[in-house]
């Protein structure tokens, strides 16, 4: 059997104590039951008043308890078995699913590849627009400075003090002389 990592060490010791205690207060209970109904029956045939008819009212209880024990014990096994017979099923499902939608999605992404296509923002190669850092302003992709406020475009490295875009080679801040150093 493969060792299972669990989260709690005591997991085991309880799950053993169920196994063990479930199925004997099941059987405890179904004895109250069946000598309950034994009295009961045994009364018709005698005419007299059943000796044990208290039984059943203490066995059902009992029996009850003993089957949700048992099966808090066995819940693992039963859950992996349940895994392994769905599993199966669920991933035929979705294959088969996938192949079915395959078409529809290569329509929808190349629809939304297009209309990025032309609205600029396309991977056609390098992107015809690029985003001004200062003003969010939409310029040419060989555009030097900003068409809206005449920002150089070409500035790509960020001061950590003062947030103000520099040429990538910049040995110090233009704005607030920062040593990039």
């Amino acid at each position: 059997m493969v060792k299972e990592r669990q989260l709690d060490p005591g997991h085991t010791t309880i799950r053993n104590a169920l196994r063990i205690i479930g199925p004997i207060i099941a059987l405890i209970g179904l004895g109250f039951i069946v000598v309950g109904m034994v009295g009961f029956f045994r009364a018709f045939g005698s005419f007299g008043p059943p000796k044990h008819a208290w039984c059943p009212f203490v066995g059902m209880p009992l029996l009850f308890v003993g089957i949700v024990l048992s099966s808090y014990g066995y819940m693992g096994k039963v859950m992996r078995y349940g895994a392994q017979e769905t599993a199966p099923v669920i991933k035929d499902t979705f294959n088969y699913m996938a192949d079915g939608t395959q078409e529809g999605i290569k329509m929808v992404a190349g629809a939304i590849g297009q209309g990025l296509k032309e609205g600029g923002l396309g991977p056609g190669g390098a992107a015809t627009k690029i985003r001004c850092h200062k003003c969010n302003a939409l310029n040419d992709a060989g555009a030097r400075f900003c068409d809206q406020c005449g920002q150089a475009m070409e500035k790509a490295k960020p001061c950590p003090q003062c947030r103000e875009m520099n040429d990538p080679d910049a040995k110090f801040c233009d704005n607030c002389g920062y040593n990039y150093g």
